[in-house]
C-alpha cells in the first residue's frame, strides 16, 4: 500500500503490475516504481529487502543516465508499459504501441541479439551508430584503408536494452550517437558465449532459432540436433581482419576492403539465418562432398532471405572455395586449422580464401546489387 498524488492509500499488486521482462535491471525497476508510480524509497527498500540508501543511489544514478538517449527511451517505454497495463487492469483502454519497444523484448531474444551485436562491437574500431527516431541502428568499423564499413544492423529497441543494462555506453553524443562496448558488456558476452558453448556440447536446446544442427531444414529441431563443438576464436580479431592487414611483396594489402566486405556480408547473413524459430540448416552439407542445399523451411522473412543468400553463395562457390569461405567467414576458423582440415600445404589457405572472396564479391554484385549488408 502507498499514497498516491491525492494522498489516498492505494494497494498495488506488484507481481501482477510488473509488466516488463526479466532482463530489466532491479535499479531500473526501482526507478520506474519511484518516479512513475510514486512508491517511496523506504517502501521500495522494504519490498526488495535492501537499505533505503541503496535504492536512493540507484534512483539518483538512473536519473543522471537519462542524458543518454537510449537509456532515456528505454525508461520512458518501460514506464509507459507499466502505466498502460495498470490502467488496462482497471478497465481503461490501453494505448497501442506505435512500434516494438524494449518492454516487448523477451530474455531469449535479447540474449541472442546481444551475442551477435556485442561480438561485433568487440572487434577493433567498432561502434554502434544510433540516429534519433530511427528503428534501426548499425555497427560500423574502421577499415585498414581508413574507410568505414557497416558490419551489423540491429533494432533500436534492442540497443535500448543493451544500454539500460550498461553493456554499451555512449562514446560520442550528438545527432548520430556512437556507442562502444563496456567492460560489463565484454563480461556479459563471455558469459553468453560460454552458455552457448555449454549448450552445444551437452546438446541442451538453447531455444528457438539458436540450435546449430546437422540436419536439413525439413527435419531438424533443436531437440533432435546433435551437439556440435564450438570453434573458439578471438572476438577482437577474425580471420578476415587479420589477413586484411597483411601486405604482398609489392606492399599492397592482401585483401581489399571490397573483399573483406563480401566476407563480412556472408557472415552477417549466416548469423541472421540462424535466428528463425525452430528452423536449422545443415551448412556442413555445403562443404566438400556435397553442395545440394535443402528447402528454406518456415521462419521470418529476414531469416529466410538470409538463408537463401548463404545457400546461393555457397552453391556458386562450390567445393573447396565454399569450404574455406564457410569455415573462415562464418565459423571464424583460423586459416591454419582450415589448411589442416583440408589437407592443404601451409600458407596456401590465404590464396584460396582470396579467390573465394573474389568469387563471393562477384556473386553479391550480380545477384544482390553489391550492397555490403541487408538491413
Amino acid at each position: 500500500m502507498h499514497k498516491n498524488e491525492t494522498g489516498s492509500s492505494q494497494i498495488i499488486d506488484w507481481p501482477a503490475a510488473r509488466a516488463w521482462p526479466g532482463w530489466v535491471p532491479d535499479a531500473a525497476a526501482h526507478y520506474i516504481r519511484h518516479v512513475e508510480h510514486g512508491l517511496s524509497l523506504r517502501e521500495l527498500a522494504r519490498l526488495s529487502g535492501c537499505h533505503p540508501s541503496t535504492v536512493l543511489r540507484q534512483v539518483r544514478r538512473l536519473e543522471s543516465r537519462r542524458d543518454d538517449p537510449l537509456v532515456d527511451a528505454a525508461l520512458r517505454q518501460l514506464g509507459k508499459t507499466t502505466t498502460a497495463k495498470a490502467s488496462s487492469a482497471k478497465g481503461d483502454t490501453m494505448a497501442a504501441h506505435s512500434r516494438i519497444d524494449c518492454s516487448q523484448t523477451d530474455d531469449e531474444t535479447l540474449d541472442r541479439e546481444a551475442r551477435r551485436i556485442l561480438r561485433r562491437l568487440s572487434e577493433s574500431g567498432a561502434v554502434l551508430a544510433v540516429v534519433p527516431d530511427m528503428e534501426k541502428a548499425v555497427v560500423v568499423r574502421d577499415t585498414a584503408s581508413g574507410t568505414t564499413q557497416r558490419t551489423a544492423v540491429v533494432d533500436t529497441h534492442i540497443a535500448e536494452a543493451l544500454a539500460l543494462k550498461e553493456w554499451i555506453a555512449c562514446k560520442v553524443p550528438g545527432r548520430i550517437a556512437r556507442y562502444h562496448i563496456t567492460p560489463a558488456g565484454r563480461a556479459a558476452l563471455s558469459q553468453l558465449l560460454a552458455q552457448e558453448e555449454s549448450s552445444l556440447q551437452t546438446g541442451t536446446p538453447r531455444g528457438p532459432g539458436m540450435a546449430e544442427a546437422q540436419a536439413p531444414f525439413s527435419a531438424a529441431t533443436p531437440d533432435s540436433a546433435p551437439p556440435r563443438k564450438r570453434i573458439r576464436y578471438s572476438a577482437n580479431e577474425t580471420p578476415l581482419t587479420l589477413l586484411a592487414r597483411r601486405r604482398d611483396k609489392e606492399g599492397e594489402r592482401f585483401l581489399s576492403d571490397d573483399l573483406v566486405a563480401a566476407g563480412e556480408r556472408l557472415r552477417e547473413d549466416f548469423e541472421i539465418a540462424s535466428m528463425a524459430p525452430r528452423t536449422t540448416q545443415n551448412w556442413d552439407s555445403f562443404l566438400t562432398g556435397g553442395t545440394q542445399g535443402h528447402g528454406a523451411g518456415e521462419g521470418p522473412l529476414a531469416s529466410t532471405e538470409a538463408r537463401r543468400r548463404v545457400a546461393g553463395a555457397l552453391r556458386d562457390l562450390g567445393p573447396g572455395l565454399g569450404d574455406v569461405a564457410l569455415r573462415c567467414c562464418c565459423y571464424l576458423e583460423g586459416l591454419e586449422v582450415t589448411e589442416k582440415r583440408m589437407g592443404w600445404s601451409a600458407r596456401s589457405g590465404k590464396i584460396v580464401l582470396r579467390i573465394a572472396l573474389q568469387r563471393l564479391r562477384r556473386f553479391y554484385d550480380e545477384v544482390q546489387g553489391g550492397d555490403t549488408l541487408i538491413g
